[in-house]
Protein backbone atom coordinates (compact mmCIF):
# COMPACT_ATOMS: atom_id res chain seq x y z
CA UNK A 1 0.00 0.00 0.00
CA UNK A 2 2.79 2.43 0.89
CA UNK A 3 4.58 1.70 -2.43
CA UNK A 4 1.39 2.48 -4.35
CA UNK A 5 0.99 5.78 -2.47
CA UNK A 6 4.62 6.68 -3.18
CA UNK A 7 4.13 6.01 -6.91
CA UNK A 8 0.96 8.10 -6.97
CA UNK A 9 2.72 10.96 -5.14
CA UNK A 10 5.70 10.75 -7.48
CA UNK A 11 3.36 10.87 -10.47
CA UNK A 12 1.52 13.89 -9.05
CA UNK A 13 4.79 15.67 -8.31
CA UNK A 14 5.97 15.08 -11.89
CA UNK A 15 2.67 16.52 -13.17
CA UNK A 16 3.08 19.63 -11.04
CA UNK A 17 6.68 20.11 -12.22
CA UNK A 18 5.65 19.69 -15.88
CA UNK A 19 2.76 22.14 -15.41
CA UNK A 20 5.20 24.65 -13.89
CA UNK A 21 7.50 24.28 -16.90
CA UNK A 22 4.58 24.87 -19.25
CA UNK A 23 3.73 28.08 -17.39
CA UNK A 24 7.19 29.46 -18.19
CA UNK A 25 6.08 29.83 -21.82
CA UNK A 26 2.44 30.71 -21.27
CA UNK A 27 0.21 33.06 -23.21
CA UNK A 28 -0.90 36.42 -21.86
CA UNK A 29 -4.43 36.56 -20.39
CA UNK A 30 -5.31 39.72 -22.36
CA UNK A 31 -3.70 39.27 -25.80
CA UNK A 32 -3.21 35.49 -25.82
CA UNK A 33 0.31 36.21 -27.14
CA UNK A 34 3.34 34.39 -25.69
CA UNK A 35 4.92 35.60 -22.46
CA UNK A 36 7.63 36.68 -22.29
CA UNK A 37 7.91 38.41 -25.68
CA UNK A 38 9.81 41.36 -27.14
CA UNK A 39 8.35 44.66 -28.35
CA UNK A 40 9.70 48.19 -28.77
CA UNK A 41 8.84 51.67 -27.50
CA UNK A 42 6.51 53.41 -29.96
CA UNK A 43 6.70 56.75 -28.16
CA UNK A 44 9.80 58.85 -27.55
CA UNK A 45 8.83 59.08 -23.89
CA UNK A 46 6.85 56.74 -21.63
CA UNK A 47 6.10 56.59 -17.92
CA UNK A 48 7.03 53.40 -16.11
CA UNK A 49 4.71 52.83 -13.18
CA UNK A 50 4.87 50.67 -10.09
CA UNK A 51 1.52 49.03 -10.90
CA UNK A 52 -0.96 48.66 -13.78
CA UNK A 53 -2.97 51.90 -13.46
CA UNK A 54 -2.63 55.69 -13.57
CA UNK A 55 -2.97 55.80 -9.78
CA UNK A 56 0.34 53.99 -9.29
CA UNK A 57 3.50 55.97 -8.78
CA UNK A 58 5.82 56.69 -11.73
CA UNK A 59 9.19 55.11 -10.97
CA UNK A 60 10.98 56.47 -14.04
CA UNK A 61 10.49 57.51 -17.66
CA UNK A 62 11.76 55.68 -20.74
CA UNK A 63 13.15 58.30 -23.13
CA UNK A 64 14.39 56.28 -26.08
CA UNK A 65 12.09 55.62 -29.00
CA UNK A 66 12.41 52.14 -30.59
CA UNK A 67 14.08 50.75 -27.44
CA UNK A 68 13.48 46.99 -27.24
CA UNK A 69 11.59 45.81 -24.17
CA UNK A 70 10.46 42.43 -22.95
CA UNK A 71 6.83 42.03 -21.88
CA UNK A 72 6.60 39.74 -18.86
CA UNK A 73 2.95 40.26 -17.78
CA UNK A 74 -0.37 41.75 -18.90
CA UNK A 75 -3.24 43.36 -17.02
CA UNK A 76 -5.99 45.14 -18.95
CA UNK A 77 -4.39 47.90 -21.04
CA UNK A 78 -1.10 47.63 -19.13
CA UNK A 79 2.04 45.61 -19.85
CA UNK A 80 4.81 44.79 -17.39
CA UNK A 81 8.08 45.33 -19.24
CA UNK A 82 11.79 44.93 -18.57
CA UNK A 83 14.70 46.59 -20.33
CA UNK A 84 18.04 44.93 -21.07
CA UNK A 85 19.27 45.74 -17.55
CA UNK A 86 16.32 43.96 -15.97
CA UNK A 87 14.66 47.19 -14.82
CA UNK A 88 10.92 46.87 -15.09
CA UNK A 89 7.56 48.38 -14.48
CA UNK A 90 4.12 48.85 -15.99
CA UNK A 91 3.49 50.88 -19.15
CA UNK A 92 0.29 51.55 -21.07
CA UNK A 93 0.02 49.34 -24.16
CA UNK A 94 -0.42 52.38 -26.44
CA UNK A 95 3.25 53.29 -25.83
CA UNK A 96 4.45 49.96 -27.24
CA UNK A 97 4.89 48.69 -30.79
CA UNK A 98 5.14 45.20 -32.24
CA UNK A 99 7.99 46.42 -34.47
CA UNK A 100 11.04 44.44 -33.39
CA UNK A 101 14.29 46.13 -32.52
CA UNK A 102 17.47 45.00 -30.76
CA UNK A 103 20.30 46.68 -28.86
CA UNK A 104 23.87 45.91 -29.90
CA UNK A 105 25.73 44.44 -26.91
CA UNK A 106 29.14 44.03 -28.53
CA UNK A 107 31.29 47.04 -29.39
CA UNK A 108 31.94 47.53 -33.11
CA UNK A 109 29.67 44.63 -34.04
CA UNK A 110 30.26 43.79 -37.69
CA UNK A 111 27.32 43.46 -40.06
CA UNK A 112 28.09 40.94 -42.77
CA UNK A 113 26.51 40.82 -46.22
CA UNK A 114 25.47 37.21 -45.57
CA UNK A 115 24.97 35.17 -42.38
CA UNK A 116 28.57 33.97 -42.49
CA UNK A 117 31.61 35.18 -40.54
CA UNK A 118 33.69 35.02 -43.75
CA UNK A 119 31.25 37.18 -45.76
CA UNK A 120 32.23 40.77 -46.60
CA UNK A 121 31.53 43.34 -43.88
CA UNK A 122 28.81 45.89 -44.69
CA UNK A 123 29.18 48.05 -41.55
CA UNK A 124 30.17 48.07 -37.90
CA UNK A 125 27.80 49.14 -35.12
CA UNK A 126 28.81 50.58 -31.76
CA UNK A 127 27.62 49.09 -28.49
CA UNK A 128 24.20 50.48 -27.51
CA UNK A 129 22.99 51.13 -31.05
CA UNK A 130 19.35 50.23 -31.64
CA UNK A 131 18.74 48.35 -34.90
CA UNK A 132 15.60 47.11 -36.64
CA UNK A 133 15.36 43.31 -36.49
CA UNK A 134 14.69 41.30 -39.63
CA UNK A 135 15.09 37.58 -40.30
CA UNK A 136 16.82 35.37 -37.74
CA UNK A 137 18.22 31.87 -38.05
CA UNK A 138 19.84 29.72 -35.42
CA UNK A 139 22.84 31.99 -34.85
CA UNK A 140 22.47 35.03 -37.17
CA UNK A 141 19.97 37.89 -37.46
CA UNK A 142 19.45 40.44 -40.21
CA UNK A 143 19.62 44.06 -38.98
CA UNK A 144 19.00 47.55 -40.38
CA UNK A 145 20.47 50.65 -38.80
CA UNK A 146 21.58 54.06 -40.04
CA UNK A 147 20.99 53.15 -43.68
CA UNK A 148 23.08 49.99 -43.37
CA UNK A 149 21.82 46.44 -43.64
CA UNK A 150 23.54 43.19 -42.79
CA UNK A 151 23.74 40.06 -40.69
CA UNK A 152 25.07 39.89 -37.11
CA UNK A 153 25.56 37.14 -34.57
CA UNK A 154 22.44 36.69 -32.45
CA UNK A 155 24.43 36.26 -29.23
CA UNK A 156 25.68 39.88 -29.50
CA UNK A 157 22.14 41.32 -29.44
CA UNK A 158 19.53 42.00 -26.78
CA UNK A 159 15.90 41.86 -27.88
CA UNK A 160 15.79 38.45 -29.52
CA UNK A 161 15.58 35.05 -27.80
CA UNK A 162 18.43 32.59 -28.44
CA UNK A 163 15.98 29.97 -29.78
CA UNK A 164 13.90 32.45 -31.82
CA UNK A 165 13.67 31.92 -35.58
CA UNK A 166 12.17 34.72 -37.74
CA UNK A 167 11.34 34.46 -41.45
Amino acid sequence: MIRILRRICAGLLASVICAGAALATQNGPVTNLPLPRYVSMKASEGNVRRGPSLTHRIDWVFKRRDMPLQITAEHGHWRRVEDREGQGGWVHYSLLSGVRTVIVEHDMLTLHQRPDADAPVAAALEMGVIARLGKCGDTWCQLRSGGFRGWARKDHLWGVSPQEIRD
